[in-house]
């Protein structure tokens, strides 16, 4: 489906907004350890970052998993580099659960890990275990790192 027929709004995230975000789902894992944080690359690698920071963590490996080309989803999902465990222990981010299509792969190549995402739509939410806020199905997230968002966004 292309992206304007699939996406009809836009909800831009700044910088404060996001570390804000993330602050506040941190808090919802105070006292809790961690072996470390999981990445879903590309998406998730900077919200790691800030997870880490928060957190005080500082093993952190990543998933590479491809499943969006521009603003269009692709067919399938591939997956470039996993890890080697289940996850038990871990925590695994990602910016955003979309359709869930690449959350129900990256769920059972780690079913025991803590799955984060920072925003959410209706469609892949039951498939996270935590998130910060809800967007609608037709709404395209406009991350601050986007080198080139929608003109009109």
């Amino acid at each position: 489906m292309a992206s304007s027929e699939r996406y009809q709004r836009y909800f831009k995230v700044s910088w404060d907004r996001l570390q804000n975000d993330i602050r506040e789902l941190c808090k919802d894992l105070e006292g809790r350890t961690f072996k470390g944080i999981i990445a879903i690359a590309r998406g998730g690698l900077i919200p790691t970052g800030l997870f880490a920071q928060e957190m005080g963590l500082r093993n952190i490996d990543t998933l590479c998993v491809q499943s969006y080309d521009a603003m269009s989803q692709r067919e399938g999902v591939t997956v470039d580099k996993g890890v080697d465990h289940d996850g038990e222990g871990w925590l695994l981010i990602d910016d955003l659960v979309d359709t869930g299509k690449t959350a129900r792969i990256v769920r059972e190549l780690l079913p025991k890990a803590l799955f984060i995402t920072v925003y959410a739509k209706p469609e892949g939410r039951p498939l996270v275990d935590r998130f910060h806020t809800e967007v609608s199905q037709d709404t395209w997230v406009v991350f601050p790192w986007e080198p080139n968002p929608p003109a009109d966004a």
